[in-house]
């Protein structure tokens, strides 16, 4: 329930999405697992979808030598970004698509995008775009959910079928819960090579779910709950089916999960 058009793009642009996925990330620990060996001293790196810019402002702490650029389509993430990293000159924030973007091709010596692809139209331009946009040599690295809000057991029948009701209708949008598992075929299909594929659990809630995760939930199935109310017919509704899926993840006999690939290759 995230990025895209209609109900994505309501809940993405609530200011609150924002501060919330920015809580879900170590924006140190990210950088050390997946980016740290693969940015060379005097790099010039481009996130894709930057977002607040945590994870660039991060990197660019890595050497002084490095450059970074971060992309987004929407000006009120990229305002964010730019008073977040306003003391880092390193940093540049620019409004673009991921889909089109206007930069030089072969300008960037490593290209990623975290969390964005799950969102897209055409996931597959979009990686031909960080390919090309990618200097000869350079690394391109994607990171995407699968099996987002879907795993659950023992299963609700009425909280499943609000679940899948949901994601069916994101998917005109583009939105796609199984992204995650095709990063490696887009890859190879743009013509990245040496391509390294890690599959790690991401959501993992076995039990009672603990409060501060409760508490981010809440927070989603509220910003949520304007577009929820639209797609299953009233407020009440809406409340209701939220209601029933935090008791789902209150009770001790649940797990709920999904898992993180994250797949990086070098163009040749």
């Amino acid at each position: 329930m995230n990025r895209g058009t209609a109900t994505a793009d309501y809940i993405m642009e609530d200011p609150r999405e924002a501060m919330r996925l920015e809580l879900k990330v170590d924006p140190h620990a990210w950088v050390q697992k997946y980016l740290a060996r693969r940015i060379p001293a005097g790099a010039h790196v481009l996130s894709v979808g930057c977002g607040p810019g945590v994870i660039l402002r991060e990197l660019c702490a890595l050497d002084p030598s490095i450059r970074a650029t971060g992309l987004d389509i929407s000006d009120d993430r990229l305002q964010e970004a730019k008073q977040k990293n306003r003391q880092n000159a390193q940093a540049n924030f620019v409004r673009g698509d991921a889909q089109a973007m206007d930069f030089a091709s072969n300008s960037f010596d490593l290209v990623y995008s975290r969390m964005l692809l799950e969102y897209l139209k055409d996931k597959a331009g979009a990686v031909k775009e960080m390919l090309r946009v990618c200097k000869r040599g350079g690394a391109v690295l994607l990171q995407d959910l699968d099996g987002q809000l879907l795993w659950h057991y023992p299963e609700d029948p009425v909280v499943q079928g609000t679940v899948e009701k949901v994601v069916g209708a994101l998917a005109v949008t583009g939105f796609d819960p199984f992204v995650g598992r095709k990063l490696f075929s887009l890859a190879h299909q743009a013509g990245l090579r040496n391509i390294d594929v890690q599959v790690e659990c991401y959501h993992l809630i076995a039990g009672e779910v603990e409060p501060a995760i409760r508490e981010q939930w809440e927070l989603k199935l509220e910003i949520a709950e304007p577009q929820l109310a639209r797609l299953l017919g009233s407020e009440r509704e809406a409340q209701e089916q939220s209601r029933r899926f935090l008791e789902y993840l209150r009770r001790p006999d649940t797990l709920t999960y999904s898992t993180v690939f994250t797949v990086a290759g070098e163009k040749v």
